[in-house]
């Protein structure tokens, strides 16, 4: 049994075990569209953001996962924000790619318009495929191997709620409404499930040339274990963000399901991000496993980049560094 199986029959047991099928982003606070329909226009400027994730790099068949998001405002009140998402996700032979509509309606808390409440709606649809050609056993009678290609096109539903000031934001959405009904008979396609998503950071000003910003989120899908992942970056004059993340599971409470012993901790990752000025920012991370995986890959690479679409002479009075 070769490397690409092995991965490929610990990939499907996981999805079978735990759900875990949204993709995992260490730089998630600078691509909140992937997380929550209510972030739309939250930069009050048209703002596009590209992100790639190279995982578990040096295993056959690892997960490559890349999103791209464009999202602004609509008119002069700033009350709605729309945006667009599209996303893929390789895992060994299964190929998921999305692309949702979104619009969030923004509700001004404050006079200076420092404080706004946004809900969120997103709508699209996903496409889930199966290369049967990648996969390689050693039995080939072995008929939990799909031995023809399967693609299935759903429709999607998100939700979410996102409330933010000039220095503190907190928000929370559900992904997957749709979660397709019952799988069919046979299929080897993953089906869907539900997941919440809770985010909360802060901008704190140390001194007049460092921020720190520390941020939280938790991602729940009622099956598999309840992941955190806790980040910090310390700022430098807005310019150089340095930051270190750690991911882990949490007990918030007993799944009867879930396996025991499962090991908690799963990654650390070691930040960065450079503003070359106020429009444009580029991103890298490195995650290091500090589970079981840690002695059979090499790590995972995540590079993120973003460019806002302000016009000239244009100020924003409260800038985003969320």
């Amino acid at each position: 049994m070769n490397k690409l199986y092995l991965f490929i029959a610990f990939c499907f047991n996981t999805v079978c075990a735990f759900g875990q099928q949204t993709a995992q982003y260490s730089q998630y606070v600078f691509n909140g569209l992937a997380v929550n329909p209510a972030y739309a226009g939250y930069r009050d400027v048209w703002t596009g953001n590209l992100s790639y994730r190279m995982q578990w790099t040096g295993v056959d068949g690892a997960p490559h996962s890349g999103t791209f998001s464009a999202d602004g405002i609509l008119g002069n009140n700033k009350n709605v924000g729309l945006g667009i998402l599209a996303t893929s996700d390789i895992i060994g032979p299964q190929n998921t790619s999305s692309v949702y509509a979104n619009y969030a309606y923004r509700l001004k808390l404050n006079a200076d318009d420092t404080e706004r409440l946004a809900v969120g709606l997103a709508f699209g649809a996903v496409q889930y495929k199966l290369d049967a050609s990648k996969f390689n056993p050693n039995d080939p009678l072995d008929y939990n191997i799909p031995t023809v290609d399967e693609s299935s096109l759903r429709p999607d539903l998100r939700l979410g709620l996102y409330y933010y000031s000039s220095t503190f934001y907190l928000g929370a959405s559900v992904l997957n409404l749709l979660d397709g009904g019952v799988k069919s008979a046979g299929s080897k396609l993953t089906k869907p499930v539900k997941h919440i998503y809770f985010t909360a950071g802060a901008m704190l000003s140390l001194n007049q040339s460092i921020d720190l910003k520390p941020s939280i989120l938790l991602k729940e899908d009622f099956k598999g274990p309840t992941n955190m992942d806790i980040s910090t970056y310390l700022a430098f004059n807005r310019r150089i963000w340095f930051g270190a993340s750690y991911r882990t599971a949490i007990p918030l409470w007993n799944k009867k399901s879930l396996e025991r012993g499962l090991h908690k901790s799963d990654a650390v990752a070691a930040l960065l991000q450079f503003y070359p000025n106020d429009r444009f920012r580029i991103g890298y991370s490195f995650d290091f496993n500090t589970n079981k995986l840690s002695t059979y890959q090499n790590g995972t690479h995540e590079i993120s980049i973003s460019l806002s679409l302000r016009s000239k002479g244009e100020r924003v009075l409260s800038p985003r560094f969320f």
